[in-house]
């Protein structure tokens, strides 16, 4: 207990509000309602009806509203298969409607190459088969799941992936060709391609893709951007210097002195230093995406509460980059769900079918909606990071949940008039 009361004081001083004291008599759940150290507006908000840590999602899903403007759905983890081996059924539809219950009204998959882009599609049409990509308020509010969109573009990482096709210009204009072909607006308004993207710099992880591969690549996606016309999801790791350096100058070629305005750009899962969020931010049209990841330091929440609300996005770069017990905004997460390992997910599912306990099947299908995945980060934990950003920076989490759904929406969605409706 001293070792959260120290954690709670430290994002508290963070935060300029004074921690909550833990050794209140209440039960364990109304301390859990307490955590949020802010007005008392503010702790109305987060002490409604199903924000309590203990309480069922299912049953009252919160008022906070959310575009995930990046998750990995496309990753094996969500068809049961860890590190190349099965341990459940696939569970997306599920992680889905969890995460509508939880407010997330949008969500963009990320795809790291043309063949991730095309599985994206597919995925995206097959669990969100509203009419045309229906992304009215209206139609968000009456629908099982969010509404799915993706990206096209070739992850840093990934980028040898140009020349072992065995045609790299090749390869480069079916990225150019499935984008416009996909992308928001065509088939019919339908489309599902909102970016181009992951693309940038990763140098974390050179043993995947040379610097000059990278490099190279990542100055060519500005020109699919171009000839597109879409805004861009990009990826910076251990690379500054070099990202933005490119990234300034690809933007200088855009400018207005050549009638081509930059495409608004967004840097997914940052994690990186003050400074560096000032020169990202200092170039117009450029915003900054948070997840856990971003939070999982007592410097890095000094620099999140830093960045101006109206230059930020949430994502959860599902199924990475939870927000862990060892984080220190831990303590000031409302949203919480039970949690069960991989192995024994759909164990007691799998018992009531065996047995054609019909009941025990409907019974368990209910509990399941609101059970996750141990350390398996899921759309549904947006809502943990609204929470420990909004307490960071000390402010109401759906304050921060709304601005943050409207720079998405803007960037991503621009000029839809049914889907700005408010």
């Amino acid at each position: 207990r001293a070792g959260v009361s120290r954690t709670r004081s430290s994002l508290a001083r963070l935060a300029g509000t004074r921690a909550p004291s833990t050794s209140s008599s209440a039960p364990p759940s109304r301390r859990a309602r307490l955590v949020r150290p802010a007005s008392r507006s503010a702790l109305a908000a987060m002490s409604e009806p199903g924000r309590d840590a203990s309480a069922n999602p299912a049953v009252a899903p919160p008022p906070r509203r959310y575009v995930d403007i990046g998750a990995n759905l496309t990753d094996g983890m969500f068809r049961g298969e860890y590190h190349g081996k099965k341990y459940h059924r696939e569970d997306l539809a599920r992680v889905l409607t969890r995460a509508r219950d939880a407010g997330v009204e949008t969500v963009l998959v990320t795809a790291g190459t043309l063949e991730e882009a095309e599985e994206a599609v597919r995925l995206a049409e097959t669990h969100d088969p509203r009419a045309a990509g229906d992304m009215s308020v209206a139609a968000s509010m009456t629908a099982s799941a969010p509404a799915l969109f993706t990206t096209v573009g070739v992850h840093p990482t990934r980028c040898d992936a140009f020349e072992d096709s065995g045609d790299p210009e090749g390869y480069f204009e079916k990225l150019v060709d499935f984008a416009t072909k996909h992308k928001r607006g065509a088939l019919g308004g339908g489309g599902r391609v909102v970016a181009v993207g992951e693309c940038g710099l990763d140098y974390d992880r050179l043993q995947f893709c040379a610097k000059e591969t990278q490099q190279k690549w990542f100055a060519r996606h500005f020109e699919i951007a171009r000839r597109t016309n879409l805004p861009m999801f990009l990826h910076s790791r251990a690379a500054h210097v070099d990202f933005f350096r490119i990234l300034k100058a690809a933007r200088l070629e855009t400018g207005p002195e050549n009638d081509a305005p930059a495409p608004p750009c967004v840097v997914h899962s940052f994690d990186g230093t003050a400074a560096e969020a000032a020169d990202l931010i200092s170039l117009p049209g450029l915003y900054i995406g948070l997840n856990g990841c971003s939070l999982r330091s007592s410097d890095s929440l000094e620099v999140v509460k830093r960045i101006p609300l109206d230059r930020l996005m949430l994502e959860t770069d599902a199924p990475w980059c939870l927000i862990k017990n060892t984080h220190p905004g831990k303590p000031f997460v409302t949203s919480a769900w039970e949690t069960r390992d991989k192995k024994k997910l759909f164990k007691a599912l799998e018992q009531a079918e065996t047995a054609g306990d019909a009941a025990a099947v409907a019974a368990e299908e209910a509990l399941l909606r609101s059970v996750t995945v141990k350390d398996r980060c899921e759309p549904c934990h947006i809502a943990q990071v609204a929470e420990v950003l909004a307490a960071a920076r000390g402010e109401d989490p759906r304050d921060v949940a709304e601005a943050c759904r409207a720079n998405a929406r803007r960037v991503f969605f621009a000029g839809e008039d049914r889907f700005d409706d408010d």
